[in-house]
């Protein structure tokens, strides 16, 4: 039977590795909608390659150089929000969410209220709204699978298993661009520097989250909220090699632990087949050529964002939707070169604190608008915080 499926946030690394994986069973998949931001050539290649029914592009300033692009090819061309959700909305029965940043929540949520699958890679919905999200499944009585490489692996290391004999998740990082740099040279990396990952190849802003680890602070926030465990379980390690994507606790003392090649398409490839295992296009490991596996400890002096992600889950409601927001206009002032990069932990540090102190918000309750006005807020708060250190 030929499945229907769409792609929000196609032309980022997740979206391509996606693409890659449906392009590779010509005829056992129709295409729905895809959708991305500013790389309009990507996105309408993709779209004429897979004869998708419609390519929408964020930036509705692009509508007609999406247009011109899909020319004659007969795939309907859209753009901004409005068009997102729509795409989003449309009947399929698996939906990548790949969207980067709060602004993949909407459409995820469309797409669990027309009932697809939703393969989850945008970490944000769940720190931001997770209650919203699992709700959302559950009344529409659709499935919730996770992408990223960590829950993936905690998710396999699952199936079969008694939630209540889990005593401890350990969710794995690479360390990023500088886990063996001086922390003293911190205060001086470039943007350059923080834009390469050691062991992944991933888009510039999750590569700069994964140096600073906001990234893994983000993961154990979702890791909290997907599989309902307390704060106290959930552990981080740094382990350079990434081979190791997480690992399960129980209650006997045994470890499950999930290893594989640093490669995009497993996860991928197990939510687009599950609950089916299918032969994937990655890497087989040779473990003697490996030899070994390390780990360390995190130092939380040089992962700050590791604390701050600890402080939300404990805090719990509104939080993760400040903690995200200002995390992302961080980094966006990193980018752009306003500010340095062991600011951006200093800045959502502030913000949580002003909104703790002086906001009843975090404790609101969790509805769509109440997260995305709090976004917007929070977004605001962190904007005033970076002109106030600039001085």
């Amino acid at each position: 039977m030929v499945r229907r499926v769409s792609i929000l946030g196609a032309t980022g690394s997740v979206g391509q590795n996606t693409i890659d994986l449906i392009a590779r069973a010509p005829g056992e998949y129709e295409v729905v909608a895809l959708t991305g931001a500013s790389n309009i050539a990507q996105l309408a290649e993709d779209a004429r390659r897979l004869n998708a029914q419609v390519a929408v592009t964020a930036d509705a300033a692009r509508l007609e150089d999406l247009r011109a692009a899909l020319a004659g090819s007969g795939v309907q061309a859209a753009a901004g929000q409005a068009a997102l959700e729509e795409a989003a909305s449309r009947p399929a029965d698996w939906v990548m969410s790949a969207i980067v940043g709060a602004a993949g929540l909407k459409p995820g949520l469309c797409a669990l209220e027309q009932g697809a699958v939703l393969a989850l890679a945008n970490k944000e919905s769940l720190v931001c709204a997770g209650a919203l999200i699992l709700s959302t499944a559950r009344r529409h009585d659709t499935h919730l699978l996770p992408v990223d490489s960590e829950h993936s692996a905690v998710f396999q290391g699952l199936v079969g298993e008694d939630m209540a004999t889990v005593e401890r998740i350990i969710i794995t990082a690479s360390g990023g661009a500088f886990r063996d740099w001086p922390l003293e040279a911190l205060e001086h990396a470039t943007l350059a520097e923080a834009s390469s990952h050691p062991n992944w190849d991933m888009g510039q802003r999750i590569t700069i989250d994964s140096a600073s680890m906001f990234n893994k602070a983000l993961e154990l926030i979702e890791t909290k909220e997907y599989f309902g465990v307390r704060p106290d379980q959930i552990e981080t390690v740094i382990h350079p090699e990434s081979l190791i994507h997480a690992i399960v606790g129980f209650v006997d003392g045994g470890l499950m632990a999930h290893v594989g090649p640093p490669d995009m398409r497993h996860a991928i490839g197990y939510a687009l087949h599950y609950p089916e295992r299918r032969d994937l296009p990655v890497a087989r490991l040779d473990l003697p050529q490996i030899a070994q596996l390390t780990f360390r400890e995190p130092d939380l002096r040089r992962y700050p964002a590791l604390r701050l992600a600890r402080a939300v889950m404990e805090r719990g409601g509104l939080s993760g939707a400040v903690f995200n927001a200002a995390k992302e206009r961080a980094l966006d002032a990193f980018i752009a070169g306003h500010i340095g990069f062991l600011e951006m932990a200093e800045i959502v540090e502030e913000v949580l604190t002003r909104f703790d102190a002086e906001t009843g918000r975090i404790d609101a309750e969790m509805t769509l608008d109440n997260v995305m006005q709090t976004d917007h807020l929070a977004r605001e708060r962190a904007d005033q915080v970076m002109a106030e250190r600039a001085g």
